[in-house]
C-alpha cells in the first residue's frame, strides 16, 4: 500500500521517538504475522480441550487466514475513508479484543468465530504498519524501516510454534491469545499519542459494495467446502455440493464483475503482465506447500511421535534460525542479481529439502527430523525477498499498491486452502495405508505368537500389532504428503521462468 501523506504537512520523527514509534509498529505487524502460526502446535491441544477432532481443529488456522485476507484488499479503502492512523489504531485495539474473546471461547464454534473476527481486525495492520514506517522515518532512513519491518515479518512466523507451545505445555491454550491483549492495548494507546499528527487527509472513495460481496461469498464457501469435505465424505453430501457449485459461481460473478467496475476491490487488470502472473503463481505453489508442511509437522510430531507442544514449536522453528541469517545478504543480490535465478535457487531448494523429508521413518531422532528443518531457512528469503520485487517490478507504478495487495491474498488463501487439503489427505492416505497394511501384516500369525510366548495376551498382542500398523501408514501418509510438497515446489520452480527479465528494480515499499 503507498503512502496517502503529504510530505510536506508533517516531518519525520527523530531520535528516541523515532526508535518508540518504530519499535510501536514492528511490535504491531509482529504480533498480526504471528497469529499466523501461533496455533500451530496448539491445534491437538485446542481440539482436546473443546471436545473436537484435531482436523476440525486446523480450522482456528484457516478461519483466520481467510479473514485476513480478505481484509488486505480493502485496507487501502479504508484508510483513504477513515484515515491511515485511524484505521491503524482501530484495527489494534479491536485485534486486543478479540484475541480476549477468543482466550475465553468454550467451544469450538465460539472460538472460530472469534478467531474470524481477530482475522478481519489484524488484516489492515501488516500493510499499514509499513505505510507509517515510511512515514515516520525520514527519506534517508527509508531502508532500516522496510528492514525492521522485514525482519518482523520474518521472525513472527518462526516464533509463533515455540511461543504457542510454551504456552500450552507451561500455562493453558487460551494464553496464546491473551499474550496478545496487553501488546495491543499499549500499541494502541501509545500508537495514537505519537502518530495522530500523521493521519492523512480524507477521500470519499466509493467501495465496490457487490465485488466485496461476491469475494467473501466464494471465499467463505471454497473454504469451507475443503474443511467440512472429509467430514461429510466429499461429493456424496449434498452440502459439499451446494458449496461447490457456489464456490465456483461466485468466483466467476467476482472475476466478470471486477473486470468491468470502475472502481474494483480487487485490481485483476494487473493479471495481464505477464511477470506479475507468473511471481503469483509461484508464490501460490510455493507457499502453499511450504505453509502446508509447516502446518502438518507438528501435528505430526505431536500426535505420533511423542513431542510436547514446546518440543514441537522448537523443532519447528528451526527453519528460521538460518532465514535470519542470510536475509540481509539475500536483499543485497537482489539488487545486483536477476531475480529469477534466486527464486529458482530458492524455491529449487526448498523442494530438495522436503523431497529429503519425504523418505522419514518413525525411529528418526530429533537430530534427523531437525536437520532437513535447519537447513530449509537457507532457501525461504530466496524465496521471499526477491519475488516481492519480480512480481512489483512487472506493474505500472499506478498499480503496485493493488498488486501488492492482490499477491498477499493469493498468498494467504493458498497458505488456508493447503491447510485444508494437506489435513485431508494426511488423513485420508493414512486410512489407505492402514487398510494396504493390516492385509498383509501377520498373515500366518507369527507375530502374534511371539509376542504371547513373551507374556502378553492375545489382546495385548492385537493392540501392540495395530499400534506399530497405525503408526507406520501415519508415517507413510507423511512421507506421501511431504513427496507432494517437493513436487508443487518444482512447479513453482519451472513457474518463476515464465516472468520476462525486470527492466526495472520496484520499490517494494509498497508490498502489503
Amino acid at each position: 500500500m503507498s503512502s496517502n501523506f503529504s510530505d510536506a504537512n508533517v516531518q519525520p520523527l527523530q531520535g528516541a521517538q523515532l526508535v518508540g514509534a518504530g519499535l510501536l509498529l514492528a511490535a504491531a505487524n509482529f504480533i498480526a504475522v504471528l497469529d499466523t502460526t501461533i496455533a500451530n502446535v496448539s491445534v491437538s491441544t485446542i481440539s482436546g480441550a473443546l471436545g473436537a477432532s484435531s482436523s476440525q481443529g486446523t480450522y482456528v488456522i484457516t478461519s483466520y487466514a481467510v479473514a485476513e485476507a480478505i481484509t488486505v484488499p480493502l485496507t487501502g479503502w479504508l484508510a483513504n475513508r477513515f484515515g491511515t492512523v485511524r484505521v491503524f489504531i482501530s484495527s489494534m485495539i479491536m485485534f486486543g479484543l478479540f484475541s480476549a474473546l477468543c482466550g475465553m471461547a468454550n467451544s469450538l464454534g465460539m472460538l472460530i468465530a472469534f478467531r474470524v473476527l481477530q482475522g478481519l481486525a489484524g488484516g489492515p495492520l501488516m500493510p499499514l504498519s509499513q505505510t507509517l514506517l515510511l512515514r515516520i522515518f525520514p527519506k534517508d532512513k527509508a531502508p532500516a524501516a522496510i528492514g525492521l519491518w522485514a525482519m518482523t515479518t520474518l521472525i513472527a512466523p518462526i516464533a509463533g510454534p515455540i511461543l504457542g507451545g510454551v504456552l500450552c505445555d507451561q500455562y493453558s491454550w487460551p494464553y496464546i491469545f491473551f499474550i496478545n491483549v496487553p501488546v495491543a492495548l499499549l500499541c494502541g494507546y501509545m500508537g495514537w499519542k505519537m502518530l495522530k499528527r500523521y493521519e492523512s487527509p480524507l477521500l470519499k472513495l466509493p467501495i465496490d459494495k457487490i465485488g466485496l460481496i461476491l469475494m467473501i461469498v466464494w471465499v467463505a464457501a471454497l473454504q469451507l467446502m475443503l474443511d467440512e469435505g472429509k467430514e461429510k465424505d466429499w461429493f456424496a453430501s449434498n452440502e459439499i455440493i451446494i458449496l461447490a457449485l457456489v464456490a465456483v459461481a461466485g468466483f466467476v460473478a467476482f472475476m466478470i464483475w471486477e473486470l468491468t467496475e470502475r472502481n474494483p476491490i480487487v485490481d485483476l487488470r494487473v493479471f495481464r503482465h505477464r511477470g506479475y502472473s507468473a511471481s503469483v503463481t509461484t508464490i501460490c505453489l510455493a507457499f502453499g506447500a511450504f505453509f502446508g508442511a509447516t502446518v502438518l509437522t507438528p501435528l505430526w510430531l505431536q500426535g505420533y511421535m511423542g513431542y510436547t507442544a514446546t518440543h514441537s514449536g522448537e523443532t519447528t522453528a528451526l527453519s528460521g534460525i538460518l532465514a535470519v541469517m542470510t536475509a540481509p545478504f539475500v536483499a543485497k543480490m537482489s539488487v545486483k542479481i536477476d531475480p529469477r535465478k534466486l527464486v529458482f535457487i530458492g524455491v529449487t531448494w526448498l523442494g530438495a529439502v522436503t523431497l529429503w523429508r519425504s523418505f522419514g521413518s518413525t525411529d528418526m531422532s530429533n537430530f534427523q527430523i531437525g536437520w532437513p528443518l535447519l537447513l530449509q531457512g537457507i532457501g525461504l528469503p530466496l524465496f521471499f525477498v526477491p519475488l516481492t520485487g519480480l512480481a512489483l517490478a512487472s506493474v505500472d507504478e499506478s498499480e503496485m499498491a493493488s498488486a501488492a495487495g492482490l499477491m498477499s491474498f493469493c498468498r494467504t488463501m493458498s497458505g488456508a486452502i493447503a491447510t485444508s487439503l494437506v489435513n485431508t489427505g494426511w488423513e485420508n492416505k493414512a486410512a489407505y495405508y492402514h487398510a494396504e497394511l493390516a492385509s498383509m501384516v501377520d498373515q500366518l500369525g507369527d507375530a502374534s505368537n511371539t509376542l504371547t510366548q513373551a507374556g502378553l495376551t492375545i489382546e495385548q498382542a492385537r493392540v501392540s500389532i495395530e499400534q506399530t500398523v497405525q503408526a507406520q501408514s501415519i508415517m507413510l501418509s507423511t512421507n506421501h504428503i511431504f513427496m507432494l510438497a517437493a513436487i508443487s515446489f518444482a512447479l513453482a520452480a519451472t513457474a518463476v521462468w515464465f516472468a520476462p527479465k525486470p527492466t526495472r528494480v520496484a520499490d517494494t515499499s509498497s508490498a502489503h
